[in-house]
């Protein structure tokens, strides 16, 4: 795959996605939106790659939107007038200048079935910050700087943040953070969770790694992938029976897959080797995805 504003590595299965403007501090831009959204759709399919790492090249993470473009800095058309009832289906062309680019992005991440770390390396403002809250885990450099600063521009939180955000801090802190629209410095954004830790600039990416390989290696593809769906969408249920429903068909078609291999391989005392494909998921995954957030 070639593109004009990212760069792809593969190593031992850990795509390293690098936001790649570095000159322009990794502004976002509508072709970085359109890149980035192809990426989390498109590594669903390459059963080569078992965990994602985004970062940035040079001194940024990504400095928030691109503002010195022509026209609407976001990529959205005036001559349009769209109500709430134009939304309810995201599939239309025709919403192509209306959707927010970076909820385009979020989505994407948050259906992926790989597990995608954020490895900050330094500012992350606007989208920079929110496209990371869509993330499995976010470890920032010494030099990062966090900002929801959305508030300063007259304009709101986007890329679905509004429903990530509280997940991850809760309630009444996202509001602070939103509304307040501080730039946090790499402690900050650790002490109000919005990162698990902080790390020297040189150890950034190794830490990153590192975490991939506990979460993804010698582990069974449709396993992660099914888990990391799970802890998404079945806590966002009204009731724990509707949770039930999925694990118990998540358990099963696991338990006569990989996890024949798995429960071998225990009782042998070796190392398991499982043969399961996240490009290939159980039946009613597509199905289960499709009525869920």
């Amino acid at each position: 795959m070639t593109f004009e504003t990212l760069e792809h590595a593969v190593d031992d299965g850990v795509l390293t996605v690098t936001l790649h403007r570095p000159e322009q501090l990794n502004a976002f831009t509508v072709t970085m939106a359109d890149e980035l959204e192809r990426t989390f759709r498109e590594v669903n399919a390459d059963d080569t790659v078992r965990a994602v790492i985004v970062t940035g090249a040079g001194r940024a993470f990504c400095a928030g939107m691109a503002l010195s473009v022509e026209g609407n800095v976001f990529g959205l058309d005036e001559t349009r007038e769209p109500a709430l009832a134009d939304m309810s289906d995201l599939s239309d062309p025709s919403l192509a200048r209306i959707r927010d680019t970076g909820g385009r992005v979020t989505l994407a991440i948050h259906d992926c079935t790989k597990p995608v770390i954020a490895a900050i390396n330094g500012p992350a403002v606007g989208i920079g910050a929110t496209m990371t809250l869509a993330m499995d885990a976010r470890l920032v450099s010494t030099k990062a700087r966090f900002g929801l600063v959305f508030g300063r521009l007259g304009i709101v939180p986007e890329a679905a943040s509004s429903w990530f955000l509280p997940r991850i801090v809760g309630l009444p802190r996202a509001v602070d953070l939103a509304l307040s629209a501080d730039i946090l410095d790499a402690a900050a954004t650790v002490e109000n969770g919005l990162a698990t830790a902080s790390y020297e600039p040189d150890e950034l990416l190794p830490a990153a790694r590192q975490l991939a390989d506990r979460w993804t290696r010698g582990r069974s593809p449709v396993a992660v992938a099914l888990t990391r769906q799970m802890m998404r969408r079945n806590s966002a249920y009204e009731h724990p029976a509707d949770a039930h429903r999925v694990d118990s068909l998540a358990m099963f078609w696991t338990s006569v897959g990989d996890g024949k291999e798995g429960v071998a391989a225990f009782l042998d005392k070796r190392d398991a080797e499982f043969t399961g494909r996240a490009s290939s998921m159980p039946g009613f995954y597509d199905e289960w995805l499709d009525e869920t957030p």
